[in-house]
C-alpha cells in the first residue's frame, strides 16, 4: 500500500497496515542536528508532505523570519526575532485603527498559484499531499492588531474584529478556492487556540465567530473530495465537538495538554488525531522508555481501526534519539500486531 492509501485508510477509520508519519522539523532542529534530522527521514520517511507553493508572482516580504532581527511577512506585519531557529513575535499593530480596514492590502501574490506546476507534482509522488498554503485566519488578525489589542477588540469593539476578520477569512477562501481545483488530497489551516489549561478566549464566543470560518474551509474542501485538516496547540478539548460536528477530518493538537484518556473516551473514531507527540517534556527532557510509554498510551487511548498519525515536531531542545523512538515504537507496536 503506498503512502496515499496509507493515510486515506487511517482517516476513513479502514484498519491500515501500520500508522502514517510525519515529522516537522524547525530550522532549529536543521541547524543543530542535521546528520540526526537527516538518518530520521532517511529510515521512517513521511507518509504526508505539502505541496510546492508554486506561485508565479513572489510574495513581497523582506528579512529571514528564523534569524534574530526583523522579519515583514507578506501582510506587511513585523516579526521581532531575538533566537535564531524560531519565529519572533509582532510588537506594533499594522492596523492601528479600524477606520482605515479598507487600506488595509491583502497578499494577493497567493493567488498566483501555477496550478499545473502543483498537479504535476502531486502526479510525481505516491505520498498523501498537503496543500502548500496554510491559512490562519485568528493568528492572521492578532498579527494586524497584535495579540493585547485583539482580545480587547474581542471584548470592547465586536463589530470591528469581526469586519477585520471578515476580510481575512474572504481572502482566505479565495486562495483555497485555488487549492481544492489542484490535484492536492487536503487543504489545511493553522490557528493556535489554547493556552496550557483553557481555551484562549470562551467556548462560546469561539462559537459565534469563528466556529462558521472553519466550517466555510471544510464545506469547501469536501465539496471538491478533498480532505479538511487543522492545527492548534494547546488545551482545545472544550472546542473537539464543534470541530467534529463541522467535519473537520484530522486534527493536529497538543495531546499532553489535556486528558488524553477522556479525549479517547469521547472521541475515538470520530476524527483522526493527527499527533502530536509531547514537545514540552517528554522529547525534550525525557528517556526512551517515557517515549515508548507515550505512543503506548495515545495508542491505546486513541486509535480505532486508524484515526491516528504518528507526528511530532522537532523543536527546540528535542533530543534526536527521542524524536527516532517515537517512529521506532510506533513501527514495533504495528508489526508487532501483523
Amino acid at each position: 500500500m503506498n503512502s496515499r492509501n496509507l493515510v486515506k485508510d487511517t482517516l476513513q477509520f479502514a484498519s491500515p497496515p501500520r500508522i502514517p508519519r510525519q515529522l516537522w522539523s524547525l530550522p532549529w532542529a536543521e541547524d543543530h542536528y542535521p546528520h540526526e534530522l537527516a538518518a530520521i527521514q532517511r529510515q521512517y520517511p513521511d507518509d504526508l508532505i505539502g505541496a510546492p507553493a508554486c506561485l508565479v508572482k513572489p510574495l513581497k516580504t523582506s528579512g529571514d523570519q528564523y534569524q534574530a532581527g526583523y522579519y515583514v511577512d507578506e501582510w506587511g506585519c513585523q516579526f521581532r526575532n531575538i533566537q535564531p531557529g524560531l519565529i519572533g513575535e509582532v510588537k506594533e499593530p499594522l492596523l492601528k485603527d479600524y477606520a482605515c480596514l479598507d487600506h488595509l492590502r491583502t497578499p494577493d501574490e497567493l493567488l498566483s498559484v501555477d496550478v499545473e506546476q502543483v498537479n504535476a507534482f502531486c502526479r510525481s509522488t505516491d505520498r498523501f499531499v498537503l496543500a502548500g498554503v496554510c491559512p490562519n485566519p485568528f493568528e492572521r488578525i492578532q498579527y494586524i492588531r497584535t495579540p493585547e489589542n485583539i482580545y480587547i477588540d474581542l471584548m470592547e469593539n465586536r463589530d470591528g474584529v469581526t469586519a477585520l476578520l471578515n476580510k481575512v477569512h474572504q481572502f482566505y477562501l479565495k486562495v483555497f478556492e485555488i487549492w481544492v481545483e489542484t490535484e492536492v488530497d487536503a487543504i489545511t489551516w493553522n490557528d493556535d487556540w489554547g493556552a496550557q489549561r483553557a481555551l484562549l478566549i470562551s467556548p462560546k464566543l469561539w462559537r459565534q465567530i469563528f466556529k462558521p470560518v472553519y466550517k466555510d474551509f471544510v464545506d469547501l474542501a469536501h465539496s471538491h473530495g478533498k480532505y479538511a485538516f487543522m492545527h492548534s496547540d494547546g488545551y482545545i478539548a472544550d472546542i473537539i465537538p464543534d470541530l467534529i460536528e463541522v467535519g473537520v477530518d484530522a486534527l493536529n493538537s497538543q495531546l499532553f495538554c489535556m486528558d488524553i484518556e477522556d479525549i479517547g473516551r469521547r472521541f475515538k473514531g470520530k476524527i483522526t488525531f493527527w499527533g502530536e507527540l509531547d514537545r514540552q517534556h517528554i522529547l525534550p527532557e525525557g528517556s526512551l522508555a517515557d517515549v515508548d510509554r507515550a505512543v503506548r498510551r495515545v495508542k491505546e487511548a486513541l486509535f480505532q481501526d486508524g484515526g491516528v498519525i504518528a507526528q511530532c515536531e522537532f523543536s527546540a531542545g528535542s533530543r534526536p534519539e527521542n524524536v527516532y523512538q517515537m517512529f521506532n515504537t510506533w513501527d514495533e507496536l504495528f508489526q508487532g500486531a501483523a
